[in-house]
């Protein structure tokens, strides 16, 4: 029986892709670029801001990354002016958490967002204390998919690896719960494709929040 969740935040809890685009977009504008279509950030989120700005400068023709040091600080900051830009929770994601609480399961999110705009949309969009840990990338932290995160929540806690789900939307998180030696979910409504989540080891592909209770490792049927 699982006792606790680890949830990635973009793409997994959350539509955050406007809000990723947006910022990013004004990094290409800032220097004489063409914006990309929001629609191509599906491909570019996943592995943290400036990875995001990375692959989108490419892109969009700075294949050295020459304007990667300087644009960074930049986008951090304007995504944390406004890092709930088109923000709002996939629907039955409250349902299922409230489900998971009704079963004595901790949640947690574990985002390779900055931390503090991490903490800031989860507390907005579900409400200060809900989540048990919240834990977004910040200094001395290895990004996912380094399992070192999702390990420290774990410990936080006080549950072992392998009594806890890993649920997530990209590569990255199947191979960051799988690192940690957890049960990986892939959800297919988020921003990548299943038959990334496929290759990247999940145990499990679901296509909507609701098929998590139902998963017997829950007690489902």
């Amino acid at each position: 029986m699982m006792k606790a969740c680890i949830f990635d935040l973009d793409g997994t809890l959350a539509d955050t892709l406007g809000s990723i685009a947006h910022a990013v977009n004004r990094g290409l504008e800032y220097f004489g670029y063409g914006i990309r279509p929001v629609e191509e950030y599906r491909y570019y989120a996943g592995d943290g801001l400036d990875m995001a700005l990375k692959r989108a400068l490419y892109r969009a023709g700075d294949t050295k990354s020459r304007c990667l040091a300087e644009g960074a600080p930049l986008v951090r900051r304007w995504l944390a002016q406004e890092p709930l830009y088109h923000v709002k929770p996939y629907p039955g994601i409250r349902e299922v958490l409230a489900g998971m609480k009704e079963r004595s399961m901790a949640v947690a999110v574990l985002s390779n967002k900055p931390h503090r705009e991490a903490v800031q949309v989860v507390e907005t969009l579900f409400g200060k204390g809900y989540f048990d840990r919240i834990q977004g990338q910040e200094e001395g932290l290895p990004r996912k998919p380094d399992p070192t995160g999702a390990l420290q929540i774990a410990g936080e806690l006080d549950v072992a690896p392998e009594s806890c789900l890993y649920v997530g939307d990209t590569d990255t998180d199947m191979l960051t719960g799988n690192r940690a030696g957890m049960y990986t979910v892939g959800v297919a409504w988020g921003f990548r494709e299943v038959e990334e989540l496929e290759e990247s080891g999940a145990r499990r592909i679901i296509h909507e929040p609701g098929e998590l209770l139902s998963l017997e490792i829950l007690g489902g049927s």
